[in-house]
């Protein structure tokens, strides 16, 4: 009798945790300025655009002791801010909009995708 119940809330258990477990987004990423920021992402002038399982993003992650875990997007190198609003702004890069956090002052940029937009 015993046996039975364990079983059943067993089976229970490892229904309710597949059922709970992390599913990626599959939203498609801005591809305008205007779209980053609905998101609430921030438009960054980035020097490159890696995977998370790039050797140089590993070494700097691991050097800025940060665990990036399972990315799926991708990830920018010494990107730094930039505003569509006023003059001057200009990037000679690769213009992304990053929705993750970002490290040692754009040093590394989780979450960044490509977007087209005028400077």
């Amino acid at each position: 009798m015993f046996a039975r119940i364990s079983t059943i809330l067993a089976v229970f258990f490892f229904a309710m945790l597949a059922a709970a477990s992390a599913v990626p987004r599959t939203d498609p990423p801005p591809a305008t300025g205007s779209q980053c920021n609905a998101v609430g992402g921030d438009i960054n002038c980035c020097n490159s655009l890696q995977q998370a399982d790039d050797p140089v993003v590993k070494l700097l992650a691991g050097l800025l002791g940060i665990v990036l875990g399972p990315v799926e997007a991708l990830i920018g190198l010494t990107c730094n801010p930039i505003s569509v609003i006023g003059g001057g702004n200009s990037c000679t890069s690769q213009t992304v909009c990053c929705t993750g956090n970002n490290f040692s002052g754009g040093l590394l940029v989780v979450g960044c995708s490509p977007i087209n937009i005028d400077l």
